[in-house]
């Protein structure tokens, strides 16, 4: 029986949900199923996955063949490269230990680079939450300026006597 590592999928409409399973290749999407081994959720930022990672590191030494984004998240989620590692230590070119330190070094990295783009978004909406703020505190002064402007009466200028009279004594004595 050839069997398939896919989604199947859950949620509402625009709200996907999916469950990843195990299922005969002949089976509807949403269709009978062998195992369930986790869920993937790309309604959140990074998506969440979680998966039973020795269940499925089983299966796909077993012959299981991944769909093209199943494919994907067990990439994502180090599976197909530890089968890589176990591979090599079958065939004699690495220890077990190596295979674990590689694993362990890349698992370490991964993690670095998931909590770079977690802290990288809670960042970036910090800054666009003050920039909303800064703005909404600008066009509130604004408006309290027009108002002021609109309730004060206009303020006519008054010409100053002195002044004029002076003015035209120096002119009518230049001529």
């Amino acid at each position: 029986m050839a069997t398939k590592i896919r989604l199947q999928r859950h949620g509402k409409k625009g709200k996907p949900f999916y469950y990843i399973v195990v299922a005969d290749a002949r089976a509807p999407r949403d269709g009978r199923f062998i195992e369930r081994l986790g869920s993937y959720n790309p309604n959140t930022n990074p998506a969440t996955i979680d998966i039973n990672f020795d269940k499925t590191l089983d299966w796909v030494n077993n012959g299981a063949q991944p769909t093209d984004t199943c494919r994907a998240i067990l990439s994502y989620k180090g599976v197909l490269y530890k089968k890589h590692l176990q591979g090599g230590l079958k065939k004699g070119a690495l220890t077990a230990e190596q295979v674990e330190e590689k694993f362990q070094n890349w698992l370490d990295h991964k993690d670095d680079k998931i909590t770079g783009k977690k802290t990288n978004l809670v960042s970036a909406k910090d800054e666009a939450r003050k920039a909303a703020l800064a703005a909404e505190a600008k066009k509130k002064e604004a408006r309290a300026a027009a108002i002021v402007a609109k309730n004060t009466p206009p303020v006519e200028e008054v010409e100053a006597p002195a002044e004029d009279a002076a003015a035209e004594t120096e002119a009518e004595s230049a001529e």
